[in-house]
C-alpha cells in the first residue's frame, strides 16, 4: 500500500513539474524541489496561440487548471488573500471557475442508493437526471420530495475524496520542500498556509457540516422576513449528499429582470448589504462566497441565499483588533496605528517600524477629511493590503476571509447601485462594535480574567522559578539564537569557495595533462599526441573562461 501510494505522488509531481514548466513556471519546480522529474522542455507549450503574449498571472491560472480540482479551489482561495499575491493575480485567479464534466446518472444514482440505503423512488416522486450544475467536488441535481417540495440535491463526486486526499499530501511535501529552497517560501509560512488549505477544503468536501451552516444561518434569521434561508431536509442527507430546498427567483446580478419585476435596486443593495454585515457584527458567523450567483430575489423582495459550503466567523480577539483600528484611523495616531496593524497581522521577518509609520501616514492621509459615506472599501481594503504585503505581514485567515466578504458585499451592492458605499451602511454596526466592546459589562469580565491569570500565575510562578534554577545548575538550559543578515556573507563565502575549486581543477588539469604526455609514452600515442593535447587545453580553458566571467559578472575582479 505504501509502494503504491509512493508510486502515485511520483506521477503526481511529474505531472505537476510538466504542467509547471510547460507554462513557463519551471522555477517554481526547482523550488519545490521536483525538478527532477522534468522532462527536455523543447518550448512547445502546448496552450492555446494567440497574437499577444500569455503574461505571468495568466499562466499561473491556466497551469491550475491542468492541475485539477484541488488546485483550482487552492487559485479561487489564493485569489481572496491580497495579503499574499498582488492584484494582477488576484483578478486573474478569480476567474477560475469551478467547474467540471458532469457525472454520469447512472454513477450518480447508485452512490444516491448507496448512500441513502433506499431505491431513488422511496426517497424522491422525482430525480432530474441532468445536473443544474456540475462543480469539481459534486454536482447539483432537481428533485421532488414524496409530498412535493421542490428540492435540489447535491452529490458528491466518486472518488474525488482520495484524489483530493493525494494531492493535499503532495502540497504539503511541496511546501515543506520550498521551506527549506525558497527564502520567499519560508518567509509566508508555505507549510502553515498548506495546513489552512487543507483544512478549508475537508470542510467543503463534508455535505454535513454544510447542512449545519444553512441551519445555523436559518436560526439566526428566523424573525426577518426579508430573508430566506432554504430548509435542510437531513432525512436524505449525508456526508456525501446533501438535500436543501430550492430556491427560485432572479439572481441578484440580472438588472433588467430585476426593474422588468418592478423590484427597486438602491433598497436592494441595501438590504444584501445589511444581511451580511448582520452575520459579521452580530452573529459572529457569516457565508464567505457572497457573490450574485449565491442570492436569488423572490417575489415581493425576500433575499434567497444559497451555497453555504464557505463560512467564516469572528471571534471577540478579532473583533477587539478591528474596533482598535478603527480607533486608530479615527484619531489619526500613527503610533497607534502602527500597534493596531501588528496586532492584526503575523510578521515572519522583522518589521521596520519607522518605514511602517511613514506608509501608515501616507495611507491615511488619502482619506482625511473626506466623509466616510465617499471611501469606497474595496479602495481602503487595496491601499491597506498593499502596505501589508511590502511589510511582508500576514494576516489570518478568519480576517482575509471577512476582509473579502466585506470587498464582494459592497461589489454586489455597487452592481445594483453604483452610487452604494458599503461605509455608510457598516458605520452603525461599528458603532455598536465600539460600544460592546467598551461597555463597562464587558470591561468588568475582562478584569475578572485578568485578576484570574494573575492569581494562577502567583501560584504557578514558584514552581516554575525552581524549575528553571535546576536546569541552570545542570546545565540543562539551552538558548536558542537564529542570526539574521548573514545569508549575504555565507553566499558570498560559498561562491568564493566554489571558485577556488574550480581554479584548483582548471590548474589540475593542465598540470596532469602535461605530465601524462612526458611519462606516458604508448605505442602508437605519438599520431595523437598533438590533438589530445588540444582537446585537454580546450577543456582547461572552458574552465577558466567560466572562472573569469563569473568574477567580471560579481563585479569583483
Amino acid at each position: 500500500m505504501a509502494n503504491a501510494r509512493e508510486a502515485g505522488h511520483r506521477l503526481r509531481y511529474r505531472q505537476i513539474t510538466d504542467i509547471l514548466t510547460r507554462h513557463g513556471l519551471g522555477y517554481l519546480a526547482g523550488a519545490v524541489g521536483v525538478e527532477r522529474f522534468a522532462p527536455f522542455h523543447k518550448g512547445l507549450l502546448g496552450h492555446a496561440r494567440r497574437a499577444e503574449p500569455y503574461t505571468r498571472p495568466e499562466h499561473v491560472r491556466l497551469a491550475f487548471e491542468e492541475l485539477g480540482a484541488t488546485f483550482i479551489k487552492l487559485g479561487q482561495i489564493l485569489s481572496t488573500r491580497a495579503d499574499l499575491l498582488p492584484p494582477e493575480y488576484q483578478a486573474e485567479l478569480a476567474k477560475l471557475q469551478d467547474a467540471a464534466p458532469s457525472v454520469p446518472s447512472a454513477v450518480v444514482q447508485e452512490a444516491l442508493v448507496a448512500e441513502l440505503g433506499v431505491p431513488i423512488e422511496a426517497a424522491f416522486a422525482s430525480f432530474d437526471p441532468a445536473p443544474l450544475a456540475a462543480a469539481s467536488i459534486g454536482q447539483a441535481h432537481a428533485a421532488t420530495l414524496l409530498d412535493g417540495t421542490e428540492v435540489v440535491v447535491k452529490v458528491r463526486r466518486p472518488g474525488v475524496v482520495e484524489q483530493v486526499e493525494e494531492d493535499l499530501e503532495v502540497l504539503q511535501n511541496l511546501a515543506a520542500a520550498a521551506s527549506r529552497r525558497w527564502e520567499v517560501a519560508d518567509q509566508y509560512d508555505l507549510v502553515g498556509l498548506a495546513q489552512e488549505f487543507a483544512q478549508t477544503l475537508r470542510a467543503e468536501l463534508d455535505y454535513l457540516r454544510e447542512g449545519r451552516s444553512a441551519e445555523r444561518f436559518d436560526s439566526s434569521f428566523a424573525d426577518d422576513p426579508d430573508v430566506h434561508i432554504p430548509r435542510v431536509f437531513w432525512e436524505t442527507t449525508s456526508s456525501r449528499v446533501l438535500t436543501l430546498e430550492r430556491v427560485r427567483g432572479i439572481k441578484i446580478s440580472d438588472v433588467a429582470a430585476l426593474d422588468a419585476a418592478g423590484i427597486e435596486r438602491a433598497a436592494l443593495a441595501q438590504r444584501a448589504a445589511r444581511i451580511v454585515l448582520k452575520m459579521v457584527f452580530e452573529d459572529g458567523f457569516f457565508h464567505a462566497d457572497p457573490h450574485p450567483g449565491n442570492f436569488f430575489v423572490e417575489p415581493g423582495g425576500r433575499i434567497g441565499l444559497i451555497d453555504f459550503g464557505m463560512v467564516g466567523t469572528v471571534d471577540e480577539r478579532t473583533q477587539e483588533q478591528l474596533v482598535r483600528l478603527l480607533l486608530a484611523i479615527t484619531s489619526q495616531e500613527a503610533d497607534r496605528l502602527v500597534d493596531a496593524f501588528l496586532e492584526l497581522g503575523v510578521a515572519r521577518q522583522r518589521v521596520d517600524r519607522g518605514l511602517l509609520r511613514q506608509d501608515l501616514e501616507h495611507l491615511v492621509s488619502r482619506y482625511y477629511g473626506r466623509p466616510l459615506g465617499e471611501i469606497a472599501l474595496a479602495s481602503l481594503l487595496n491601499d491597506s493590503l498593499d502596505v501589508v504585503r511590502r511589510h511582508h505581514l500576514q494576516l489570518p485567515p478568519n480576517l482575509m476571509l471577512l476582509l473579502k466578504t466585506a470587498a464582494m458585499c459592497e461589489g454586489l451592492a455597487a452592481q445594483l447601485d453604483p452610487s452604494f458605499r458599503l461605509t455608510t451602511v457598516l458605520v452603525p454596526y461599528a458603532e455598536q462594535l465600539m460600544l460592546r466592546q467598551y461597555s463597562p459589562f464587558v470591561w468588568g469580565r475582562r478584569l475578572g480574567e485578568a485578576g484570574l491569570e494573575a492569581a494562577q500565575l502567583g501560584a504557578e510562578l514558584p514552581r516554575h522559578l525552581r524549575r528553571l534554577i535546576a536546569d541552570l545548575e545542570r546545565g540543562n538550559l539551552e538558548v536558542g539564537m537564529r542570526p539574521t543578515g548573514l545569508e549575504p556573507l555565507v553566499r558570498r563565502l560559498e561562491l568564493l569557495a566554489n571558485r577556488i575549486v574550480l581554479g584548483i581543477l582548471a590548474a589540475a588539469f593542465i598540470n596532469g595533462l602535461a605530465i601524462l604526455m612526458s611519462v606516458y609514452h604508448p605505442r602508437g600515442l605519438e599520431q595523437w599526441a598533438g590533438a589530445l593535447f588540444a582537446i585537454g587545453f580546450v577543456l582547461a580553458g572552458v574552465l577558466g573562461a567560466y572562472l573569469a566571467v563569473s568574477i567580471l559578472r560579481s563585479g569583483r575582479a
